[in-house]
């Protein structure tokens, strides 16, 4: 073409924990039985959702209001409860006016990112989720900006590493927190929270959270939402029903702002995504709509805590089985429903792999093992091998060698055989590498 059309970004937009399954659906038409522990989908891995909450959102879809648009901020009712609930909590206090209604997360990052001025980086935690490393990557077009999350301390925050960043590069306008953290399963401390939120006070920045897992937090541990800690620091909370009802298919997600009339220039950023959210008319309606239904039952608060409570006994299951193999470390989570495995040993980066039983297979996995980083290559054998379909660590911006997996699997007992199965993989894996 007489122009060059692509985004300077374009490069930078990798998604591993989707991006797998192509490969994976490559493997099942040799003959490979996958077992899916790429993706955090609690419906597709067995988990049946509530009849009550069903009973609410067939209520709904009986209304012919919940079939059109509503505000293009969100539904007005929802904005309102949500921000009741907020102010609920203690700290920021909002009003409906700071609540902002997407199609999920995803679309939420996209369209924080895209309306960013590109020289402004947001420092993001490493390992990263991919959805906020890619997006503020793209909106830059240079490799997204990370901290350290340190596997010795629990992939707690390197919080020297975070002030050094933030003096030495004065392009970083924001600092990106997941709490509980994606992929790690990692809840930070009170006083953590309040460390960033003072490094941000400090050099004039915005704080970012992802708060998708808040709900899913392990009982005994503390934590607290960005809400409570932001003081009069500019700050926004991205929020969803994707993992907590679960409803990841409902595509609903929203940011809540905190403190946008003390800084002009963080306002008026704010106004542009609300500009940029009437060009496209409003997000979908029903989901939204069923929220304050879902979140103001009383059957919701034990809803959460056994759901809580059952993948807090999954993390204490997997770590048992998989914290004896040599070669790795596992540090259990105290939140969400991922398991980060690390491996403390140098993978190689080329070189023959373990035998696989299936020649086409076998084949198709030397060929994809070419030029790739060291915990991608194992990957790709262990979905080959056994058709376990994990993420690479090194796909969550990562200089680190590992693999993430789930806790999701609703069947007892192939969760337990899956672990046990990834254990004797490892060892296998190891052990060839070395001899």
């Amino acid at each position: 073409m007489r122009r060059n059309i692509v985004h300077i970004g374009a490069g930078q937009l990798r998604y591993e924990i989707r991006e797998i399954v192509q490969t994976a659906k490559l493997f099942t038409k040799l003959g490979v039985d996958i077992i899916w522990e790429n993706i955090g989908d609690p419906v597709q891995k067995g988990e049946s959702v509530a009849e009550w909450i069903k009973e609410i959102v067939n209520s709904l879809a009986k209304e012919d209001y919940s079939y059109g648009y509503t505000d293009s901020a969100g539904n007005l009712d929802t904005r309102n409860f949500l921000a009741k609930e907020v102010n609920k909590r203690g700290g920021a206090r909002i009003g409906p006016e700071d609540i902002l209604f997407f199609n999920g997360l995803g679309d939420a990052v996209s369209t924080s990112f895209t309306h960013l001025r590109r020289e402004a980086r947001v420092l993001g935690p490493s390992p990263a989720y991919s959805t906020f490393s890619s997006g503020e990557a793209s909106h830059s077009g240079y490799e997204h900006l990370t901290y350290r999350l340190d596997p010795d301390n629990g992939w707690q925050p390197d919080l020297e590493d975070i002030r050094l960043k933030v003096k030495y590069n004065d392009s970083v306008a924001g600092i990106l927190l997941i709490n509980p953290d994606n992929p790690t399963g990692a809840v930070y401390p009170i006083p953590t929270l309040e460390t960033i939120v003072e490094v941000a006070r400090e050099n004039d920045l915005f704080v970012l959270c992802d708060e998708t897992y808040a709900n899913i937090i392990y009982p005994g541990v503390e934590t607290a939402t960005l809400s409570q800690v932001i003081g009069e620091v500019p700050g926004i909370a991205f929020r969803s029903i994707s993992k907590e009802i679960p409803w990841p298919g409902a595509r609903c997600g929203w940011m809540e702002v905190y403190n946008q009339e003390r800084d002009e220039i963080f306002r008026r950023y704010i106004t542009s995504l609300q500009d940029a959210k009437r060009l496209e008319v409003c997000s979908t309606t029903l989901p939204q709509m069923a929220v304050p239904k879902i979140f103001s039952d009383n059957r919701y608060l034990s809803h959460l805590e056994r759901r809580a409570a059952m993948f807090s006994e999954r993390a204490d299951e997997a770590v048992s089985i998989l914290s004896g193999t040599p070669g790795i470390t596992v540090q259990r989570p105290n939140g969400a429903f991922y398991l980060t495995v690390v491996f403390n040993r140098k993978l190689p980066e080329s070189g023959m792999l373990p035998p696989i039983a299936n020649k086409a297979v076998a084949a198709k996995v030397e060929e994809l093992a070419i030029g790739i980083a060291p915990d991608k290559r194992f990957v790709y054998w262990l979905l080959g091998a056994t058709g376990i379909c994990s993420v690479p660590l090194s796909g969550f911006c990562s200089q680190l060698p590992g693999f993430r997996v789930t806790l999701l699997e609703n069947d007892d007992a192939k969760r337990v055989s899956t672990y046990k199965q990834l254990a004797k993989a490892i060892r296998a894996y190891l052990q060839f590498s070395i001899s």
